[in-house]
């Protein structure tokens, strides 16, 4: 299964592919046609193979059915809908798609950007049915398609921009392969078969939603059951209506789940859960042991990015073990740890972690530099930090550019945060670089207080002080109400400095 086509064609006439709460599912055969029609209208409008189309649509069935239907047709380009005129302005300028797809009404500043850049729209109106997940589109848009009928192996599939904290952000194509072969992956480390529903909380316009949340499931002929977008408020609602047997999500998600737990004791013992996945986002030990003790299932660590298509490393379900604060072993693409000069260095040395593999893609679009500075004899430059215990578990000590460099002295943020987050007055730490006059960088932290508890920043220094060396110690504490999180609910600590006012 190489295709987006091929993966749709995988699952049982009649089984259920797509879904939502309070709505009836669509069958993998009604998807299937959904698709094929969805690929000859595009081709009637002068879309095909080779072609990109953007996309800006809600958390939904919908999203997710039109995501799959597109794809199967030409390049898609999801985007966030809560962005503003002038996010809108650089995605769409840079994308130069041959045309925007929005729900029918819906009043996106995208619109006016779209016109602004003549690219043609085509309204996607949902059926009035109570069938989950089907469309129709709409739009005075003709043409005669280049390259048209359904997608072939090599053909961009997808495309997602880098988040762009220290640049400009790069634009990732991903071909079909790439997204199947990952899909696959996440498939089979999860063990998932026609029997599993996943309930997806995580957003449509990003790669883990996409993949973890949708296409694995397609690739095992499993149902996904599409949620509006987290909701905390709502998690409990969904999850006793749908019954899932597994979801996936960041940390963040995970952690305001388990504060509402207590409040569902009922649905804590009926639950048919075989496995709660994490990605996107280090999570913690002690927040992992919590979820699996509230649960009763275990909680599957993986390690993902999008120019993998996500998925890279993952712990492995039981019986073999999971390791709390690794991201398991390689799961799909081959990983290696690279030293100066590409040497690739052994279990227990430390330094960038890279990847290769049918999930991985060959470049970013259109930029030369950056592709001669990502990759190294073949392998991809992930940016991260790590090293492979004895055992072959990967652990990350953080991204490269986040290090912070006190007087030559190199600390990893990942380390000091873990620590911090071992005191029972805090509630998130996020440590980060503070520029200072003669060492360059000073050790910082950002804390979230717990609820009802208090703590003094000498308290948290001494506390730091008798679990890691003097250098990696924070110089200074700042309490705040929220950290910066990005769209996915990532902790933001690029920047950190100057968003607290601290750099000069």
């Amino acid at each position: 299964m190489k295709t987006i086509p091929s993966l749709l064609a995988a699952g049982a006439t009649g089984a259920p592919a797509i879904a939502a709460p309070g709505r009836k599912p669509t069958s993998y055969a009604a998807l299937r046609a959904l698709a094929a029609r969805t690929v000859e209208d595009l081709n009637a409008m002068g879309i095909g193979r080779g072609d990109r189309v953007a996309i800006v649509l809600n958390n939904g069935p919908e999203m997710a059915a039109a995501f799959m239907s597109i794809a199967s047709a030409c390049a898609t380009a999801p985007l966030n809908p809560g962005y503003r005129h002038d996010e809108f302005e650089f995605y769409l300028g840079d994308l130069q798609p041959k045309a925007l797809v929005i729900d029918a009404g819906c009043p996106s500043p995208s619109r006016e950007v779209a016109a602004s850049l003549s690219i043609p729209i085509v309204e996607l109106r949902g059926e009035k049915t109570a069938v989950a997940g089907t469309f129709r589109l709409e739009t005075s848009l003709r043409g005669k398609a280049a390259s048209p009928g359904p997608a072939q192996p090599d053909d961009d599939a997808l495309l997602l921009h880098t988040s762009g904290t220290t640049s400009r952000p790069k634009l990732v194509p991903l071909l079909q392969r790439n997204l199947t072969a990952s899909a696959a992956n996440i498939s089979r480390v999860l063990a998932l078969t026609p029997d599993d529903t996943c309930l997806n909380i995580m957003p449509l316009f990003h790669i883990h939603g996409l993949v973890a949340g949708v296409l694995s499931s397609v690739a095992a002929g499993a149902q996904t059951c599409c949620s509006p977008g987290f909701n905390a408020l709502r998690f409990f609602h969904w999850f006793d209506e749908v019954r899932p047997t597994w979801w996936t999500g960041v940390p963040a998600m995970h952690r305001a789940i388990l504060e509402r737990s207590a409040r569902h004791p009922e649905s804590l013992k009926q639950h048919r859960l075989r496995l709660i996945r994490s990605s996107s986002a280090s999570l913690r030990p002690a927040l992992m042991a919590s979820i699996e003790k509230t649960f009763n299932v275990p909680v599957i660590e993986s390690y993902g990015m999008t120019e993998a298509a996500h998925q890279m490393a993952s712990n492995p379900l039981p019986p073999s073990p999971r390791k709390p604060g690794s991201v398991g072993r390689a799961a799909g693409p081959e990983i290696a740890i690279m030293g100066e000069g590409g040497r690739l260095l052994p279990a227990g040395d430390s330094g960038e972690i890279v990847i290769r593999g049918p999930n991985v893609f060959e470049g970013y679009a259109s930029n030369p530099d950056a592709n001669a500075a990502a990759f190294t004899n073949g392998w991809f430059r992930t940016g991260d930090q790590g090293l492979f215990d004895e055992e072959g578990y990967l652990r990350i000590n953080g991204r490269l550019k986040e290090m912070i460099n006190r007087g030559g002295e190199k600390v990893a943020p990942i380390e000091v945060d873990t620590v911090l987050l071992e005191h029972p007055a805090v509630q998130l730490a996020l440590t980060f670089a503070l520029p200072h006059e003669s060492l360059g960088e000073q050790v910082a932290a950002a804390i979230v207080v717990r609820e009802g508890k208090t703590v003094t920043e000498r308290e948290l220094r001494e506390f730091a002080s008798k679990r890691l060396a003097h250098y990696k110690v924070p110089h200074k504490f700042v309490f705040v109400k929220e950290l910066p999180r990005g769209p996915t609910g990532k902790l933001q600590r690029i920047g950190l400095a100057q968003k607290l006012g601290l750099a000069s």
